[in-house]
């Protein structure tokens, strides 16, 4: 029984200093966003290229509003020449699941030029998406269009591949059982696995 207690004790100590020490990685990146997100599309400057990080657009009860939400921001951005190209990264690795296409239909539906939409396909993960943006699409500056939680954390992997990199906040979606923010703890603390020890570069190149 004892022996049981002191494992559990120690346990609960490593949990607490894991904890204490992913509290740190998150305040770094969140730190490193500072005076580089904007939610106003009239104050935040022009670039040439917007970058929407794709999220699904089908929701539990409907339209996702996270995808809705980003889709409308790019939207803001260019109707106010804030951008004059949108690439919309997403994930498409079957045929019945295409994040990339459902935010191009949206924004043709809107009346944004097919010929101003750039496609790639292959944004698995928010690291692919960032690195193809340069290596790809050629972009060494660019806004990118997520909630504010992302944007942060995409910042920072634009940085570190050394991008010139602003965002523009779309609206947070509200819940009471949102857990979204919870899984963005650990993915804020992956980016540092990502960028310091895998030295990860996207699927596709």
């Amino acid at each position: 029984m004892r022996f049981i207690k002191v494992l559990f004790l120690v346990g609960l100590d490593s949990f607490l200093w894991l904890l204490l020490f992913g509290s740190l990685l998150n305040h770094i990146i969140v730190m490193h966003a500072a005076g580089k997100m904007y939610a106003d599309p009239v104050e935040i400057p022009s670039n040439e290229y917007g970058l929407v990080l794709g999220t699904s657009k089908e929701g539990k009860f409907g339209m996702n509003p996270y995808f809705k939400f980003r889709m409308e921001a790019a939207l803001t951005l260019y109707e106010n020449q804030k951008i004059k190209k949108i690439i919309v990264s997403g994930d498409n690795h079957i045929l019945a699941y295409n994040e990339t296409q459902d935010m191009t239909d949206y924004l043709v539906a809107r009346g944004v030029p097919a010929a101003a939409i750039i496609q790639d396909y292959a944004g698995f993960r928010t690291i692919d998406s960032i690195i193809r943006a340069k290596k790809v699409f050629g972009c060494s500056s660019l806004t990118i269009i997520s909630q504010a939680f992302h944007n942060e954390r995409a910042l920072y992997l634009a940085s570190c591949h050394e991008i010139n990199a602003i965002a523009f906040n779309a609206q947070d979606v509200k819940s009471k059982k949102n857990y979204t923010h919870i899984r963005e703890f650990f993915a804020k603390c992956w980016v540092f696995v990502d960028v310091y020890l895998l030295y990860t570069e996207p699927k596709f190149l």
